[in-house]
């Protein structure tokens, strides 16, 4: 039986969260909701507020997950962004935006951070 894609798209979420606090970061928030919008992972890594995209896919049929972060994409990314720092009433912050992009391939996932993926 294959898994719905929003238990798929949490699991890879949990994956990306486990990374993120293993390498130090500090998850604030997941699945942050502005105008139509959202961001899975809120988090911090030293002085920058990171906002982080996570991929994942368990076949290339329609391109490697990163394709996947299109110009639009990335447009609603920092109207959320900017959602997520007024909401907060955050004025001044060292931002980033990342993407976790995780290729399952039978029982093994490979999971790849691409640091400042756009600006």
């Amino acid at each position: 039986m294959e898994m719905p894609a929003r238990n798929r798209g949490t699991q890879g979420e949990e994956l990306a969260c486990h990374y993120l606090q293993r390498a130090g970061y500090t998850i604030l928030e997941r699945n942050f909701r502005f105008c139509r919008g959202e961001i899975d992972i809120v988090a911090t890594d030293g002085e920058y507020l990171v906002f982080c995209e996570v991929k994942l896919r368990d076949s290339d049929e329609y391109g490697p997950p990163e394709y996947s972060i299109t110009s639009d994409k990335q447009r609603t990314i920092r109207r959320v962004a900017k959602g997520y720092l007024f909401a907060k009433k955050i004025r001044e912050h060292a931002c980033r935006f990342d993407v976790i992009t995780i290729r399952v391939d039978g029982t093994r996932a490979v999971l790849n951070h691409l640091r400042n993926a756009f600006s």
